[in-house]
């Protein structure tokens, strides 16, 4: 065992811990106060951005129950290495972005395609003067839907949806870019629709809820304003439900990925309640196909999949990094584990491991625990784990996934539906109560 193998557990576990978290924003807390600042809250929104106007929409309601500075800033895209496959993002965020706004009562259709460049610019240009006259809250979401209106398709020059203050000039726009893009790098973060208070990030109206816990805890809610979130975390499943036996939930995941880590335990007990049938559709980590991750995303995923996962009671934060060997060892072994009637129970002992007791994969020692703890034969995984045959079907269900629209991992399909997200497990239960016996079919 490397002393980097060693070392990362304990490490990981230390800059996870809530203990820590909670450290960080009480002396966050203590310089407010001695400064005498209000409660700042920086706001990135990207205009062509399906899941920033839901959020901007949002924001008039958020100011009303709380007591806040709010800072908003107009960013471009993200850069190519945050969204390596940018037009099935695009695609699946409008799709995304409808089935949200649908759960959460918010308003949004997707149109089919993005804003037109000329549309997408005027809007830029009317909501950074409306930043400077302090209108963006209530502007920003009049103007998004009017930009991501089904029926406006046509290029050229828009007329105004509502009464706008005077847009600024292109070049102010340009300035304006790239200054809200440079202090979202600074501050720690690669997206739009995304929140920062003291430090701490929070994309998009799924995760608004940890930033008003946080506000709520601070004090900062308004006298009279309604209690509660905004959008709580939409909980799990809990009692079983009468679906048809065995229908399938094919599961395409990482062993490397955070996310799926935190919603293996979730989709296993989803099956288990519903009677589905979960297929392993195992794929390899970006990093290990050539594909760079930016240190700034590497980061927001790990901390968030930690919040996450104390939301949701799932142990997690002793990591040891199953890059590389630990990866393709356990990869070698799901196929051989599914012919054991063991498959789940091994990548539930696998992601639990790496993810939460800092076992290195890597190494005999460690293999050895999760394979016995899953209920499989050490000696008997030896044959398995010297063949190659995974990397075949890890590619194909790569190819799989990117003909579904989807790139990224945790992704779930059940019939017709196909979803990507651990925050998502509630839109697999919409698609799951469709299979139904007595359910109308959608």
């Amino acid at each position: 065992m490397s002393l980097t193998s060693l070392l990362m557990p304990m490490v990981s576990e230390h800059l996870l811990a809530e203990k820590r978290l909670l450290a960080q924003r009480a002396r966050a807390e203590r310089r407010r106060l001695a400064a005498g600042q209000a409660h700042e809250v920086h706001y990135f929104h990207q205009v062509d951005d399906p899941l920033s106007a839901l959020t901007g929409a949002s924001l008039a309601r958020l100011l009303a129950r709380y007591d806040v500075d709010l800072r908003p800033h107009l960013v471009p895209p993200p850069t190519d290495a945050v969204a390596p496959e940018r037009a099935r993002l695009q695609a699946y965020s409008r799709v995304d972005a409808q089935r949200l706004a649908q759960r959460l009562q918010l308003d949004f259709q997707d149109p089919g395609q993005q804003p037109q460049p000329a549309h997408t610019a005027w809007a830029q240009a009317v909501l950074v003067k409306a930043i400077e006259t302090g209108k963006f809250a209530s502007l920003v979401g009049p103007v998004s839907a009017w930009l991501w209106a089904p029926t406006n398709r046509q290029a050229g020059p828009p007329p105004p949806p509502v009464p706008v203050p005077a847009a600024v000039t292109p070049a102010e726009v340009a300035a304006h870019l790239h200054a809200s893009q440079a202090l979202r790098q600074q501050l720690g973060h690669t997206t739009g629709a995304s929140f920062c208070y003291a430090g701490e990030w929070y994309w998009g109206v799924d995760r608004l809820y940890h930033l008003e816990r946080r506000l709520q805890a601070l004090g900062a809610q308004r006298a009279g304003a309604e209690r509660g979130c905004l959008f709580p975390l939409i909980e799990d499943w809990r009692s079983p439900l009468p679906l048809r036996q065995g229908t399938p939930i094919d599961f395409f995941f990482s062993l490397r990925s955070p996310y799926s880590a935190i919603v293996v335990p979730r989709l296993f007990e989803l099956a288990r309640l519903s009677g589905a049938t979960v297929r392993l559709r195992y794929v390899l980590p970006m990093v290990m196909r050539g594909l760079p991750v930016p240190r700034l995303k590497r980061q927001y995923i790990v901390s968030d999949a930690a919040r996450e996962a104390r939301a949701r009671q799932i142990p997690f934060g002793r990591v040891n990094d199953p890059v590389g060997r630990p990866t393709e060892r356990g990869l070698a072994l799901i196929d051989w584990a599914e012919t054991m009637g063991c498959g789940p129970a091994f990548v539930q002992s696998f992601v639990h491991g790496v993810w939460a007791e800092g076992l290195d994969a890597g190494s005999a020692r460690g293999l050895r625990r999760i394979v016995e703890r899953a209920g499989l034969n050490w000696a008997q995984a030896q044959a398995p784990l010297q063949r190659q045959q995974w990397r075949m079907v890890a590619e194909a269900n790569r190819l799989e996934l990117l003909a579904l629209g989807l790139w990224g991992v945790p992704s779930f399909r059940v019939g017709d539906t196909a979803v990507w997200g651990q925050d998502r497990l509630w839109a697999l239960q919409e698609a799951l109560l469709h299979q139904a016996p007595d359910h109308p079919p959608p």
